[in-house]
């Protein structure tokens, strides 16, 4: 105890300090409106200065786990490129078809590109997630989002100019159709707002005899996903109330939570499908 003293007479100045500052600071925030204002703003500034510091860390740490993955999906490419190129056809003939289809990209279906997650949620029922590519660089609502790795993220609801904002997986509000890998058999995907490493595939054909382990990936009907995108593993399933389909807990294969960078994918037959059952439907409405 004699100890403690000595040390807090050698530094009992600073102390004093301290405490008057402390005093002086808080006398000073609740002199006026403005000055409140005005300690708020500089609060908020410095707190946000900490957060972003804090985001580059975190993201810096994940560069080189966001790189293996993307290596692993050009790995994927250049095993198909090769399967291809040893088909029935010859290797020179191959690769000028397939140098021809890069070439003009007007005749492909889907078009991917990469964006960086600037700013994401997932402890809240409606989360969302803001992605730093928009209009001027080519994105679209309506455009399919994806991890490095390919596994099922969302898709984008809004776009400005130099931003664009996704729907999640893990939003309440978002639907897709997802599939067993291993048959035909559909159903909707949805989540319940709770775990975020989780959602359901609902109203399953009870004749799909789904198993725990098995892949679900999305069936291609929509406007926003390919076929045969991966949206995680069956982990439970049960007949439901009426006992005339499957309700099956998923464990995502994209973790929403780790996300700094993304891809996107364009449907470019996505506004010509539209435009074609808009005209069916006013036609026989």
């Amino acid at each position: 105890m004699h100890k403690l003293f000595e040390f807090i007479r050698s530094i009992y100045v600073f102390l004093l300090f301290i405490i008057f500052e402390a005093v002086a600071l808080n006398y000073y925030a609740h002199s006026s409106s403005y000055a409140q204002a005005k300690l708020l703003t500089r609060s908020n500034r410095v707190v946000g200065g900490v957060h972003g510091a804090l985001f580059e860390v975190r993201h810096y740490f994940s560069l080189r786990r966001e790189n293996e993955a993307l290596l692993a999906r050009l790995a994927e490419t250049e095993n198909r490129l090769a399967a291809l190129a040893e088909s029935g056809q010859a290797a020179e003939s191959a690769t000028a078809q397939i140098d021809s289809a890069f070439a003009d990209a007007a005749w492909t279906k889907y078009v991917y590109m990469t964006a960086r997650v600037v700013s994401s949620s997932v402890n809240k029922s409606r989360n969302f997630m803001v992605l730093d590519r928009g209009m001027a660089d080519g994105v679209k609502t309506d455009m399919a989002v994806v991890s490095p790795r390919g596994a099922m993220v969302g898709y984008v609801v809004g776009c400005s100019d130099r931003y664009s904002v996704v729907l999640p997986v893990l939003n309440t509000s978002f639907r897709a159709s997802g599939k067993l890998q291993r048959g035909q058999h559909f159903g909707s995907i949805v989540w319940d707002g709770f775990d975020k490493h989780a959602v359901r595939l609902t109203e399953l054909s009870k004749y799909a005899e789904p198993q725990i382990g098995d892949t679900v990936v999305s069936t291609g009907f929509s406007h926003y996903f390919p076929e045969g995108v991966m949206i995680g593993r069956v982990t439970d399933c049960r007949m439901n109330g009426t006992r005339t389909a499957y309700d099956l807990d998923l464990d995502l294969a994209a973790d929403l939570s780790a996300l700094h960078r993304v891809i996107l994918i364009d449907n470019r037959d996505q506004d010509e499908i539209r435009e074609l059952v808009s005209s069916a439907a006013e036609q026989y409405n």
